[in-house]
């Protein structure tokens, strides 16, 4: 909330919630490639089921671990400081 008060002073994490979200949302489009895909090759219904309950599974898992994993990485954020302006921000390296 406060970022969008004031977009030039503060930063924040994501929530694990939000992770949460995107993994469900991003997961949900996958899904609908996927099943497009594997149909379109097998032309079977119960074969693309099943193929997709297994693999989304632990793919699932897998982004959400990876969505973690970055929102504590540094590098390629900018530290946004109280009263500099903006060519006086620091890039993390």
């Amino acid at each position: 909330m406060i970022e969008r008060l004031l977009p030039h002073t503060h930063r924040a994490k994501e929530k694990y919630q939000r992770s949460l979200v995107k993994t469900i949302s991003y997961r949900l489009i996958i899904i609908v490639l996927d099943f497009l895909f594997i149909y379109f090759f097998t032309k079977q219904i119960n074969v693309t089921i099943k193929f997709l309950i297994v693999s989304n599974i632990y793919t699932s898992f897998a982004y959400y671990l990876h969505e973690r994993y970055w929102n504590n990485v540094k590098w390629g954020r900018i530290i946004y400081k109280k009263n500099l302006k903006v060519e006086e921000h620091q890039e993390i390296i």
